[in-house]
């Protein structure tokens, strides 16, 4: 049955495709995405965040039982350099800076400031990496020594994976903001990789404390 088959009366209360006019929602002029909590990439940011963040621990508690089992820590080596650690420490906290402002503009939809500040953050991943090229040089010990190498190596290769990802992350989105085209969630995925950024800022605290001060305790 549709509408042209009842009374001209109650053909008000019916569709053109024969549904119930009540029973009808218009969500047309809806936005098709959302920031926070109710987009779906929030979640699956704060997910991977979770899954990552027990992998960093799991490595963390590693180093600390094979620290138990030696009367000498670290093994036959002598504690990484400081410097290059500290540098790297410092130009990671004030990336999140930019990475703030990136942020606040793509949830305003501002695309020619969410880009720039985007391209900041960019500049401000692959300094980092470059100076972590320093930090391998100066662990003064290889990871095929013994058991201290090996965990070493780990903990700062997991987190060098995890920054190396999010910049090809920002790598892409900042060219997409650039050249387009342009669509909405878009916005979204600049804010979830900010919040991803955060992750990074956050999880290197307790690892450059591990790496480069729990040797000299």
């Amino acid at each position: 049955m549709t509408a042209h088959d009842l009374p001209a009366s109650d053909s008000a209360t019916w569709t053109p495709d024969g549904l119930p006019a009540r029973d009808v929602l218009n969500v047309r002029d809806l936005p098709t995405y959302a920031f926070g909590h109710r987009s779906i990439m929030w979640w699956a940011t704060l997910g991977l965040m979770v899954i990552e963040s027990t992998v960093f621990a799991l490595a963390v508690m590693t180093y600390f039982y094979l620290r138990s089992l030696s009367a000498d820590w670290p093994i036959n080596a002598i504690a990484p350099d400081l410097l290059w650690g500290t540098v790297n420490t410092v130009i990671l906290l004030l990336s999140a800076i930019p990475n703030h402002f990136a942020k606040r503009e793509a949830e305003r939809l501002n695309r020619v400031r969410a880009r720039n500040w985007l391209l900041v953050c960019l500049l401000s991943a692959i300094l980092f990496l470059a100076v972590r090229a320093f930090e391998f040089a100066t662990l003064n010990v290889s990871w095929t020594l013994n058991a201290y190498g090996s965990i070493v190596w780990l903990l700062l290769g997991l987190h060098t994976v995890h920054l190396l990802t999010d910049t090809i992350d920002t790598s892409v989105l900042t060219v997409l903001l650039y050249t387009g085209p342009l669509e909405g969630k878009r916005y979204v995925d600049v804010s979830e990789n900010a919040a991803y950024w955060y992750f990074v800022v956050v999880s290197w605290l307790p690892i450059y404390a591990v790496i480069y001060w729990a040797p000299r305790w």
